[in-house]
């Protein structure tokens, strides 16, 4: 293979890569806590854009408990989101090549 056929298949590579980025990026993500009772949306951007908490957990004398409930849920969604890149992502990179997430 000459060098400018490798340069070519780069390059597609890369516009392969952000193409796929950018429509990740405008996936939204849920995760959840608590059998529903904490929701999280979080962008393909990994930005959180919408929390729903219902309002039968939300006990003053416990704030602790909703605490970890806002927090299982916000990591559930990044785990979620890490995932659904790297399923992205497969498409596009070759074969055991990984991008950071």
């Amino acid at each position: 293979m000459n060098i400018q056929a490798m340069m070519k298949q780069a390059q597609q590579m890369q516009k392969k890569m952000q193409t796929a980025q950018a429509e990740f990026e405008t996936q939204e993500i849920e995760g959840g806590s608590g059998n529903g009772a904490v929701k999280v949306v979080m962008s393909g951007k990994r930005q959180l854009t919408k929390l729903t908490i219902d309002g039968n957990v939300i006990d003053p004398s416990d704030k602790e408990m909703l605490e970890d409930l806002v927090l299982t849920a916000v990591n559930d969604a990044l785990s979620k989101t890490e995932t659904a890149f790297n399923q992205a992502m497969s498409g596009v990179m070759p074969a055991g090549m990984k991008l950071p997430f």
